[in-house]
Protein backbone atom coordinates (compact mmCIF):
# COMPACT_ATOMS: atom_id res chain seq x y z
CA UNK A 1 0.00 0.00 0.00
CA UNK A 2 2.88 2.34 0.70
CA UNK A 3 3.95 2.53 -2.94
CA UNK A 4 0.41 3.21 -4.08
CA UNK A 5 -0.02 6.01 -1.55
CA UNK A 6 3.08 7.76 -2.82
CA UNK A 7 2.15 7.72 -6.49
CA UNK A 8 -1.51 8.66 -6.69
CA UNK A 9 -3.21 11.42 -8.72
CA UNK A 10 -4.64 14.48 -6.98
CA UNK A 11 -8.12 14.13 -8.48
CA UNK A 12 -9.75 13.11 -5.22
CA UNK A 13 -8.10 15.93 -3.29
CA UNK A 14 -9.22 18.53 -5.83
CA UNK A 15 -12.79 17.26 -5.60
CA UNK A 16 -12.76 17.48 -1.81
CA UNK A 17 -11.27 20.97 -1.79
CA UNK A 18 -14.11 22.12 -4.02
CA UNK A 19 -16.67 21.30 -1.31
CA UNK A 20 -17.79 24.12 0.99
CA UNK A 21 -16.24 23.67 4.46
CA UNK A 22 -19.67 23.67 6.11
CA UNK A 23 -20.80 20.76 3.91
CA UNK A 24 -17.89 18.47 4.75
CA UNK A 25 -19.06 15.89 7.27
CA UNK A 26 -19.10 12.11 7.57
CA UNK A 27 -21.94 11.84 5.05
CA UNK A 28 -20.22 13.96 2.42
CA UNK A 29 -19.88 11.89 -0.78
CA UNK A 30 -16.36 12.11 -2.21
CA UNK A 31 -16.79 9.55 -4.99
CA UNK A 32 -19.47 7.36 -6.57
CA UNK A 33 -18.58 4.07 -8.24
CA UNK A 34 -21.37 2.61 -10.39
CA UNK A 35 -23.92 4.08 -8.02
CA UNK A 36 -22.11 3.13 -4.79
CA UNK A 37 -21.13 6.14 -2.66
CA UNK A 38 -17.82 6.56 -0.89
CA UNK A 39 -18.11 9.12 1.90
CA UNK A 40 -15.80 11.13 4.11
CA UNK A 41 -16.87 8.79 6.92
CA UNK A 42 -15.61 5.77 5.00
CA UNK A 43 -12.27 7.53 4.53
CA UNK A 44 -12.00 8.59 8.18
CA UNK A 45 -12.54 5.01 9.36
CA UNK A 46 -10.08 3.67 6.78
CA UNK A 47 -7.42 6.15 7.89
CA UNK A 48 -7.87 5.25 11.56
CA UNK A 49 -7.03 1.61 10.84
CA UNK A 50 -3.78 2.36 8.98
CA UNK A 51 -0.46 1.33 10.57
CA UNK A 52 1.29 4.14 12.45
CA UNK A 53 3.95 4.68 9.78
CA UNK A 54 1.29 5.48 7.17
CA UNK A 55 -0.61 7.83 9.47
CA UNK A 56 2.47 10.03 9.64
CA UNK A 57 2.31 10.76 5.90
CA UNK A 58 1.10 14.21 4.74
CA UNK A 59 -2.68 14.62 4.76
CA UNK A 60 -2.95 15.13 1.01
CA UNK A 61 -0.95 11.95 0.33
CA UNK A 62 -3.17 9.93 2.65
CA UNK A 63 -6.34 11.43 1.19
CA UNK A 64 -5.38 10.44 -2.33
CA UNK A 65 -4.18 6.99 -1.35
CA UNK A 66 -7.20 6.12 0.78
CA UNK A 67 -9.67 7.36 -1.82
CA UNK A 68 -8.03 5.38 -4.60
CA UNK A 69 -7.90 2.28 -2.42
CA UNK A 70 -11.61 2.53 -1.58
CA UNK A 71 -12.46 3.06 -5.25
CA UNK A 72 -10.43 0.01 -6.25
CA UNK A 73 -11.98 -2.08 -3.47
CA UNK A 74 -15.45 -1.01 -4.57
CA UNK A 75 -14.71 -1.93 -8.18
CA UNK A 76 -13.37 -5.33 -7.17
CA UNK A 77 -16.31 -5.98 -4.84
CA UNK A 78 -18.75 -5.08 -7.59
CA UNK A 79 -16.94 -7.39 -10.02
CA UNK A 80 -17.22 -10.36 -7.68
CA UNK A 81 -19.83 -12.89 -8.74
CA UNK A 82 -21.22 -15.85 -6.87
CA UNK A 83 -21.43 -16.55 -3.17
CA UNK A 84 -18.84 -15.38 -0.66
CA UNK A 85 -16.60 -18.23 0.54
CA UNK A 86 -17.19 -19.42 4.08
CA UNK A 87 -13.93 -17.91 5.35
CA UNK A 88 -15.08 -14.45 4.23
CA UNK A 89 -18.50 -14.85 5.82
CA UNK A 90 -16.92 -16.03 9.07
CA UNK A 91 -14.44 -13.15 9.00
CA UNK A 92 -17.29 -10.66 8.58
CA UNK A 93 -19.14 -12.25 11.49
CA UNK A 94 -16.04 -12.10 13.69
CA UNK A 95 -15.35 -8.49 12.73
CA UNK A 96 -18.96 -7.48 13.39
CA UNK A 97 -18.86 -9.23 16.77
CA UNK A 98 -15.58 -7.55 17.68
CA UNK A 99 -16.65 -4.06 16.64
CA UNK A 100 -20.01 -4.35 18.37
CA UNK A 101 -18.35 -5.59 21.57
CA UNK A 102 -15.92 -2.69 21.32
CA UNK A 103 -18.78 -0.21 21.18
CA UNK A 104 -20.34 -1.77 24.28
CA UNK A 105 -16.99 -1.49 26.06
CA UNK A 106 -16.76 2.20 25.17
CA UNK A 107 -20.18 2.73 26.76
CA UNK A 108 -19.15 0.71 29.82
CA UNK A 109 -15.90 2.59 30.33
CA UNK A 110 -17.69 5.90 29.82
CA UNK A 111 -19.92 4.99 32.77
CA UNK A 112 -17.26 3.56 35.04
CA UNK A 113 -13.98 5.42 34.47
CA UNK A 114 -15.06 8.55 36.32
CA UNK A 115 -13.00 11.02 38.38
CA UNK A 116 -14.66 9.60 41.48
CA UNK A 117 -13.70 6.02 40.57
CA UNK A 118 -10.10 7.00 39.86
CA UNK A 119 -9.90 8.92 43.15
CA UNK A 120 -11.32 5.93 45.02
CA UNK A 121 -8.70 3.65 43.42
CA UNK A 122 -5.97 6.11 44.43
CA UNK A 123 -7.23 6.30 48.02
CA UNK A 124 -7.48 2.51 48.25
CA UNK A 125 -3.90 2.16 47.00
CA UNK A 126 -2.49 4.01 50.02
CA UNK A 127 -5.17 3.28 52.63
CA UNK A 128 -3.56 2.42 55.95
CA UNK A 129 -0.08 2.71 54.46
CA UNK A 130 2.43 4.67 56.49
CA UNK A 131 4.77 6.94 54.54
CA UNK A 132 8.05 5.13 54.05
CA UNK A 133 11.38 6.60 55.11
CA UNK A 134 14.46 6.93 52.94
CA UNK A 135 18.04 7.08 54.09
CA UNK A 136 21.16 8.81 52.81
CA UNK A 137 24.26 7.09 54.13
CA UNK A 138 27.95 6.65 53.45
CA UNK A 139 30.14 3.72 54.39
CA UNK A 140 33.72 2.54 54.50
CA UNK A 141 34.27 -1.10 53.56
CA UNK A 142 37.30 -3.00 54.91
CA UNK A 143 38.23 -6.66 55.18
CA UNK A 144 38.42 -7.22 58.96
CA UNK A 145 36.67 -6.11 62.13
CA UNK A 146 39.98 -4.82 63.47
CA UNK A 147 40.38 -2.55 60.45
CA UNK A 148 36.82 -1.30 60.92
CA UNK A 149 37.50 -0.48 64.59
CA UNK A 150 40.65 1.37 63.60
CA UNK A 151 38.68 3.43 61.07
CA UNK A 152 36.09 4.31 63.72
CA UNK A 153 38.85 5.42 66.07
CA UNK A 154 40.28 7.71 63.38
CA UNK A 155 36.86 9.28 62.70
CA UNK A 156 36.16 9.72 66.41
CA UNK A 157 39.56 11.40 66.58
CA UNK A 158 38.47 14.00 64.05
CA UNK A 159 39.24 12.42 60.68
CA UNK A 160 36.88 13.36 57.85
CA UNK A 161 34.60 10.44 56.95
CA UNK A 162 34.61 11.08 53.18
CA UNK A 163 38.39 11.53 53.04
CA UNK A 164 38.88 8.36 55.06
CA UNK A 165 36.56 6.47 52.71
CA UNK A 166 38.51 7.63 49.68
CA UNK A 167 41.72 6.49 51.33
CA UNK A 168 40.72 3.18 52.91
CA UNK A 169 37.42 1.86 51.59
CA UNK A 170 37.65 -1.16 49.29
CA UNK A 171 34.08 -0.73 48.06
CA UNK A 172 33.10 0.83 44.70
CA UNK A 173 31.74 3.90 46.52
CA UNK A 174 35.15 4.64 48.08
CA UNK A 175 36.32 7.11 45.41
CA UNK A 176 33.06 9.01 45.98
CA UNK A 177 33.70 9.36 49.70
CA UNK A 178 31.64 6.26 50.49
CA UNK A 179 28.42 8.00 49.45
CA UNK A 180 25.56 5.56 48.76
CA UNK A 181 22.90 8.14 47.97
CA UNK A 182 19.23 7.75 48.90
CA UNK A 183 17.73 4.31 49.41
CA UNK A 184 14.66 2.81 51.03
CA UNK A 185 14.03 -0.34 53.04
CA UNK A 186 14.81 -3.53 51.18
CA UNK A 187 17.55 -1.97 49.06
CA UNK A 188 20.45 -3.12 51.27
CA UNK A 189 21.33 -6.45 52.86
CA UNK A 190 19.47 -6.93 56.19
CA UNK A 191 22.36 -6.38 58.61
CA UNK A 192 23.46 -3.22 56.80
CA UNK A 193 19.90 -1.89 56.65
CA UNK A 194 19.30 -2.60 60.35
CA UNK A 195 22.43 -0.72 61.29
CA UNK A 196 21.41 2.30 59.18
CA UNK A 197 17.90 2.41 60.66
CA UNK A 198 19.32 2.31 64.19
CA UNK A 199 21.53 5.37 63.61
CA UNK A 200 20.72 9.00 64.25
CA UNK A 201 21.65 11.57 61.63
CA UNK A 202 25.40 12.26 61.80
CA UNK A 203 26.06 9.18 63.93
CA UNK A 204 28.71 6.59 63.03
CA UNK A 205 27.97 2.88 63.48
CA UNK A 206 29.91 0.14 65.20
CA UNK A 207 31.51 -2.37 62.79
CA UNK A 208 28.82 -4.08 60.68
CA UNK A 209 29.51 -7.39 58.99
CA UNK A 210 27.99 -8.46 55.66
CA UNK A 211 29.03 -10.95 53.00
CA UNK A 212 31.08 -8.14 51.44
CA UNK A 213 33.24 -7.48 54.50
CA UNK A 214 33.09 -5.06 57.43
CA UNK A 215 31.40 -1.69 57.18
CA UNK A 216 31.63 1.57 59.05
CA UNK A 217 28.48 3.55 58.32
CA UNK A 218 27.48 7.16 58.83
CA UNK A 219 23.86 8.25 58.45
CA UNK A 220 23.91 11.57 56.62
CA UNK A 221 20.21 12.34 56.39
CA UNK A 222 16.72 10.84 56.40
CA UNK A 223 13.49 11.88 54.73
CA UNK A 224 9.93 10.71 54.33
CA UNK A 225 9.27 9.36 50.85
CA UNK A 226 6.37 11.24 49.32
CA UNK A 227 3.54 9.27 47.79
CA UNK A 228 3.17 9.66 44.02
CA UNK A 229 0.40 12.06 43.06
CA UNK A 230 -2.87 10.95 41.51
CA UNK A 231 -1.84 12.49 38.20
CA UNK A 232 1.38 10.50 38.16
CA UNK A 233 -0.58 7.31 38.66
CA UNK A 234 -3.62 8.22 36.55
CA UNK A 235 -2.88 5.92 33.56
CA UNK A 236 -2.28 2.98 35.90
CA UNK A 237 -5.34 3.77 38.03
CA UNK A 238 -7.60 4.15 34.99
CA UNK A 239 -6.34 0.80 33.74
CA UNK A 240 -7.13 -0.71 37.12
CA UNK A 241 -10.66 0.73 37.09
CA UNK A 242 -11.13 -0.40 33.48
CA UNK A 243 -10.04 -3.96 34.24
CA UNK A 244 -12.25 -4.19 37.33
CA UNK A 245 -15.25 -2.81 35.45
CA UNK A 246 -14.73 -5.24 32.57
CA UNK A 247 -14.36 -8.25 34.87
CA UNK A 248 -17.47 -7.31 36.83
CA UNK A 249 -19.55 -6.63 33.73
CA UNK A 250 -18.54 -9.82 31.93
CA UNK A 251 -19.24 -11.80 35.13
CA UNK A 252 -22.67 -10.18 35.35
CA UNK A 253 -23.49 -10.93 31.71
CA UNK A 254 -22.19 -14.48 32.05
CA UNK A 255 -24.35 -15.12 35.12
CA UNK A 256 -27.47 -14.02 33.23
CA UNK A 257 -26.66 -15.84 29.99
CA UNK A 258 -27.32 -19.38 28.82
CA UNK A 259 -23.94 -20.64 27.63
CA UNK A 260 -23.49 -24.19 26.38
CA UNK A 261 -19.89 -25.14 25.57
CA UNK A 262 -20.53 -28.87 25.31
CA UNK A 263 -19.73 -28.74 21.60
CA UNK A 264 -16.11 -27.93 22.42
CA UNK A 265 -15.63 -31.25 24.21
CA UNK A 266 -13.35 -33.55 22.30
CA UNK A 267 -12.25 -30.95 19.74
CA UNK A 268 -8.54 -31.23 18.94
CA UNK A 269 -7.06 -27.73 19.54
CA UNK A 270 -4.67 -28.30 16.62
CA UNK A 271 -7.72 -28.31 14.34
CA UNK A 272 -7.74 -24.49 14.44
CA UNK A 273 -4.65 -24.47 12.23
CA UNK A 274 -6.46 -26.24 9.40
CA UNK A 275 -7.61 -23.48 7.01
CA UNK A 276 -8.98 -26.04 4.58
CA UNK A 277 -12.00 -26.37 6.91
CA UNK A 278 -13.25 -22.93 5.83
CA UNK A 279 -12.36 -23.15 2.15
Amino acid sequence: MMKRLLSLPALGLVAAMALPASAQDANTVVATVNGTDITVGHMVVARATLPAQFQELPDEVLFNGILEQLIHQTLLAQAFEGDLPQRAILSIENETRSLTAGEELELLFGRTITPEAVQAAYDARFEGEEPSREYNASHILVETEEEAKAVIAEIEGGADFAATAREKSTGPSGPNGGQLGWFGTGAMVPSFEAAVIALKEGEVSDPVQTQFGWHVIILNETRVQEQPSLEELRPELEGQVREAALDAYVSELTAKAEIDQSGATGIDPALLKDLTLVE
